[in-house]
Formats: structure tokens, sequence, C-alpha cells
């Protein structure tokens, strides 16, 4: 394999990561609104030592571009050896954009010598997990950028909203229906997967319905409007604590001076628009919306077998589309389950640092399918596993219904 041609799919992934941070004109984000955000150069910074410190570290390309990153970019690695907290990220005002910019440079060149030689079937393993780490933290780039410009005193956009072509007036289908059964969930060993999918496993499923399509603002106003906020029995006990210190009355980035609500995107302040799927909301929001409509949330293996066979290919954009044009099960945002976030049947932690990627985060977090508008083309598929706390609202997530089946 002495004339491997370079594996593209590294450089695609990379240049995708710097597509996302251009639009940033300050050398240094030095502000961090809340522990769970990560300043931009942060994110390049972090996917680039993963491919140094997993990849090439038990190479002859594996001299350290500088000993100190390790401290600095390693995000939860206890195994690496000590790190900086998280929630003190944004304070890091050096290295700076270029220095982070000449330090990927750098892991690029070593990369590319790797890749053009012989790569052993273990290494070859890591260069793939390393794109797909990569990939997810293009979408939290934006996820945390979206929350730091939020911030601003006189909010500012990230991007300047594209032309809206006409809506599609377009009905997205009937419910999916699930016959209940003993149905096999889980990644097939024979495609990429991150550990957490797999292995894969049989489940009863009982029967079930879930809506075609997310739910929408108009209808997560109307909750409002009935006093969703207020009405402690919809909410469960933890939720109705939560609601009530931090005094929530609508979504994440919404807000209405009288005139209508109001929420900031990524293309700035903007009316909340009727058909858009619901997005920012909580487990606990979700799931009070779902009790209010006398629904619940599906859980996270009705979903799988109910999006079976739904076009995964859907396109990237900066905020998710209006459902007049149909929505599908993935691309839109990610959708609460009612599964909290366990190991499968048979499920082992792999040897060594990576094997802190998922399965110690597995308590305390509820799952998540589908996918978000922000999330790269290509990275999702109807195993994929995402999980988040409860309360988590910066996140691009929202809900689709289910009921039970007589």
């Amino acid at each position: 394999m002495a004339d491997r041609p370079l594996d593209t799919r590294y450089c695609d992934v990379r240049s995708r990561t710097e597509a996302l941070a251009a639009p940033l004109s300050a050398e240094d984000q030095t502000v961090q609104s809340m522990p769970d955000v990560s300043p931009t150069k942060w994110h390049r910074a972090h996917t680039t030592w993963f491919f140094e410190r997993f990849v090439l570290a038990d190479t002859g390309l594996g001299q350290p571009y500088d000993p100190a990153f390790d401290f600095l970019f390693n995000s939860y690695y206890e195994q690496v050896g000590p790190r900086y907290e998280r929630s003190r990220r944004g304070h890091v005002a050096r290295p700076g954009a270029e220095e982070i910019g000449r330090y990927r440079r750098d892991v690029d060149m070593r990369m590319r010598q790797l890749l053009a030689g012989d790569l052993d079937e273990r290494h070859d393993d890591l260069v793939v997990l390393g794109l797909h780490h990569e990939q997810q933290h293009q979408e939290l780039l934006l996820m945390d950028i979206k929350h730091v410009l939020s911030e601003h005193p006189q909010p500012v956009a990230y991007a300047a909203r594209p032309r809206d072509a006409a809506p599609r007036a377009r009905d997205a289908g009937p419910p999916r229906h699930i016959e209940g059964g003993i149905r096999e969930v889980g990644a097939p060993s024979s495609e990429f997967s991150f550990d957490n999918e797999l292995p894969r496993h049989r489940c009863l499923v009982e029967p079930a319905t879930l809506d075609a399509r997310l739910v929408r603002c108009d209808e997560y106003v109307a909750f409002i409007d009935d006093g969703g906020y207020v009405r402690p029995e919809l909410w469960l006990s933890e939720g109705w604590a939560t609601v009530n210190a931090h005094r929530w009355q609508a979504p994440l980035y919404w807000s209405n001076d009288g005139g209508g609500w109001r929420r900031f995107t990524l293309f700035g302040t903007e009316d909340v628009r009727d058909d858009d799927p619901v997005t920012h909301v909580s487990y606990f929001e979700a799931d009070a919306f779902a009790r209010w409509r006398g629904a619940r949330l599906p859980t996270e293996f009705e979903w799988e077998v109910a999006a079976s066979g739904s076009d995964t290919a859907t396109p990237f954009a900066l905020e998710p589309p209006s459902t007049a044009s149909g929505d599908g099960f993935f691309g839109s945002v990610w959708q609460w389950t009612q599964s909290s976030y366990a190991p499968y049947p048979g499920f082992r932690v792999a040897p060594g640092a990576v094997g802190e990627y998922n399965g110690k985060f597995m308590v305390n977090q509820q799952v998540l399918r589908g996918g978000a508008s922000i999330t790269p083309e290509g990275h999702t598929r109807p195993s994929y596993r995402n999980f988040y706390p409860a309360s988590a609202r910066w996140p691009y997530t929202g809900l689709r219904l289910a009921r039970d089946t007589p």
C-alpha cells in the first residue's frame, strides 16, 4: 500500500471546519456565556489535537506540536492527563486563532504523510473515528457560536439568511404505525458506527403510532397560550423545579415584547415562523408539551423502527427548514425520546483513553435521534444515538409525538 492515495475524506472534513469558522473576524473569542459552550477556536484546536493524540502519537510522526496543548485541548479524556476546566475555556486568550491555524496545518501535513504510506487496521479505524468526531464538532461549533452571539448586547447575525423559495404545500404523509413484536435495533456491523450504537440486538416494541412530522412553532405557541409553563400537572417534578428556578416561559432564544414572538437565529433576530419545527426545547419541555397534547415522546427503539427506510440524505442548513416543505425523520432537529441513555446488552467499553468517548456518559442523559439541519450531510443514520441532559436547550432539539396503538 505504499502508493495509497490520499484519503480525501480527511481533507473534506477538515476544510468544512475551516469554512464554518471563516465568518468570525475576531482573532479570539474570550467571552463564554455558559459552562457547556466552548469558543470556536477551541473546537478547531480540539479536533486537531484528537488526530495528533490518538492517531499520530504512536507513529514516527507523533512529535507534539506543543506539549501544553494536551492540557488546553483535551476535552474529557482522564487517561490522557489533566485538562483545563471546560467552563473556563472562553478565558484562554492564547494561543490565538492564527496559532491554532498553524497547528492545524502542521497536523494536516503529518496526517497526509501518514495516509500516503502503509496504514494498519487500528490506525485506519482511528482516522475514520477522528473524521466523524470532527463532524460532531462542526455541529457543536455552530450551536456554541449561536449561543455566544445571542448574548451580545445587540445580537448580531452569523450569516445573512438566503432568500427563501416559496414554501411548497406538501402533506407530511400519514402517521407511522409500528406493529408490535421483537425487532432488531442498533448499527449493522458492516458500517461505521459509534460504540454506543452497538451491539445490534433484539428488543420488544409494542404497537405504537408516530406522527409523520415534527411539532411546529404555532403548535408550541398554543401550548404557551394555554398556560403550559404555569401548569404543574404537565411537568415532571425535576422539570417543574427547573422551569421555576430558571423562569422559563418559552423555548431558548424566544422573546415577546407584546408584539408577538421573536427568536434569535444564526440569521439574527426574526419573527417566529408558524411552520418551522420548534427548536431549542429541553426534554422537560418536550415531555410537558406531549402530555398537554394527550400524547407522549417515542422510545428510541420506536423511533428507530419507524425511521428505518427513510431518506437520511438531508441538505445542510443553518436553521431548520419549514415543515411546509416536509421534514421527514432526519435533518431538521434532534428529537427527544423518552429513553434514558444506557448501554445496549453486551456493550463493552474499548480499552484505553479512546474508550472514554461515549460509555462513561451513560447516566443522567436522554437519547435523541434524527440529526439537525446543522448536522453534516452523511453523518446521520437510523441507529445514531445522540444524548444530552434533560435540561439542555442550546442544542438544536425538538420533538415528534407518539401514541400507544390499542
